[in-house]
């Protein structure tokens, strides 16, 4: 793993057509923006186990109100970031 710092508004390129940049520092709370060419799936890693390598229409049955679950906290986390 590659571990890099950096400050508000710096970006990190990876490969050819994908920038993270760190769009907000609050306390010990890091916003990034995410810019990929639309066929390379972005996914948070809560989340990557339910889209099934990128096909997002399934979720297993079982496994929906833990996805729930998940999405509720990003979701909350995406609020206080305003």
């Amino acid at each position: 793993m590659l571990v890099l710092s950096g400050k508000k508004d710096e970006s990190i390129i990876i490969g050819e057509g994908i920038e993270i940049t760190i769009v907000r520092v609050n306390g010990n709370k890091v916003t990034v923006g995410v810019t990929a060419p639309g066929n390379i799936p972005v996914y948070r890693k809560e989340i990557a186990p339910f889209c099934n390598c990128g096909d997002t229409e399934f979720v297993p049955r079982n496994r929906k109100s833990e996805l729930n679950t998940c999405l509720s906290g990003i979701i909350r986390d995406l609020n206080v970031c305003r």
